[in-house]
């Protein structure tokens, strides 16, 4: 009996011992799989640590070189967005401060006109009761200025009393108010009281252009009813367009006035050149500033103001940190260089492990780019400047074959 005890508590040990055993080896398969997800798929973009390791014949091929950083005068330069506009002076919108009804008009978008053409006629029988309103005015007016010259001169003679002498000074000076007030309404429909005195009433008035320039909209047609201050033309003088340049806020204080701005057409290749000379002193909702550049070389038919542009505008030049162009590589959005690692014992093996290290860009001036490194960079700090691609195109292979 005491010998089946024994037994039992021995096999009951094994057994125990079997399943720690069972557990220890579950776990330690489950630890490498997790290791062995982690490490696979593509590269984190977030990760600065990420190495690729060259073999001799590899790195014999790619011909890997390494240099330093170097500090270089490059044109710092900011790239903005904006369009073509016109001065206030030089675009106008045709408006008429009474309705009326389009008797004639011959205006085409794009149609050429002079300052002084006629635009177009209008009729309404409003605009003959204020001619008809004006000469009544006009002959009562002179009725009382007789009247109250009269009254004067019986005044110095103490035959009437003052109380008539101010009667009919009030209804002259009334008169007068009158006939201005209907002059300078009269004026406003480009009618002249000289040429309504001696012609007599015209039916209809015409609206004349106040500048030279293209006729951009068109909004009426024979026939059509204009009510007050509706905008029946608008027109354009392209002949002083400038740039207006939406410069966001960060940008704002590398601006001057006099800078040279390089912009181009989007139905135009070619490089324009132009000056800023005001810069906007608030910000608009968009977290943007307008810069106003005249352009200093010929402003050609190509371009239309309204017309959408591309610029650069040129602050200076500036000593930086750069390195060549083709150390620094983009990937998933963000800027990085490749690093030679110490001699290790995989030196001894004859590998060759590259480090890939996440920085910051500014500039690109003449195949060189303004880098910003991180913090424990020094001078002498060895970079791939040729050959960082091939590197990059290596790291990408050899996660997927993980």
């Amino acid at each position: 009996m005491i010998k089946i005890k024994k037994y039992s508590y021995l096999l009951l040990a094994v057994y125990v011992s079997l399943q720690i055993a069972a557990c220890s080896n579950t776990n330690k398969k489950d630890g490498q799989s997790e290791n062995t997800e982690a490490s696979a798929g593509t590269i984190s973009a977030t990760d600065p640590q990420n190495t690729v390791v060259l073999s001799k014949e590899q790195y014999q091929a790619i011909k890997i070189k390494t240099g330093k950083a170097e500090p270089r005068n490059l044109s710092a330069a900011i790239q903005v967005n904006g369009k073509l506009e016109v001065p206030p002076q030089n675009a106008v919108s045709i408006t008429v401060p009474y309705g009326g009804i389009v008797k004639a008009t011959t205006l085409l978008e794009g149609k050429r006109v002079t300052k002084g053409e006629r635009l177009v006629t209008l009729e309404n029988p409003e605009f003959i009761q204020l001619q008809q309103d004006y000469l009544d005015s006009k002959s009562q007016l002179e009725f009382l200025t007789t009247e109250y010259n009269r009254q004067q001169e019986l005044s110095a003679q103490n035959i009437n009393a003052k109380k008539t002498v101010q009667k009919a000074k009030a209804d002259y000076w009334g008169a007068q108010n009158s006939v201005r007030g209907l002059q300078a309404k009269l004026s406003l429909l480009n009618i002249n009281v000289n040429t309504l005195e001696k012609n007599g009433i015209q039916n209809s008035v015409s609206i004349y252009s106040p500048i030279n320039g293209f006729v951009t909209q068109v909004n009426v047609n024979r026939g059509t009813y204009v009510s007050p201050n509706d905008m029946m033309f608008r027109i354009v003088n392209s002949d002083n367009v400038y740039v207006e340049l939406d410069v966001f806020e960060k940008d704002f204080p590398k601006l001057k006035l006099g800078q040279i701005v390089r912009f181009s057409l989007a139905n135009d290749s070619a490089s324009h050149t132009a000056k800023i000379y005001l810069i906007g002193k608030e910000i608009d909702k968009d977290r943007s500033i307008p810069v106003n550049c005249r352009i200093t070389g010929t402003v050609n038919q190509a371009m239309v103001p309204g017309m959408y542009l591309k610029a650069s505008i040129e602050t200076g030049s500036n000593q930086v940190t750069a390195l060549p162009e083709k150390a620094v590589v983009d990937f998933g959005g963000k800027s990085y260089i490749f690093l030679p690692e110490n001699e290790s014992a995989d030196q001894k093996a004859k590998n060759y492990p590259f480090r890939m290290v996440e920085i910051q860009t500014g500039v690109t001036e003449n195949s060189y780019t303004e880098v910003i490194l991180p913090q424990g960079f020094g001078a002498q700090t060895e970079i791939v400047i040729d050959g960082a691609y091939d590197l990059l195109s290596k790291m990408k292979n050899s996660a997927e074959e993980e």
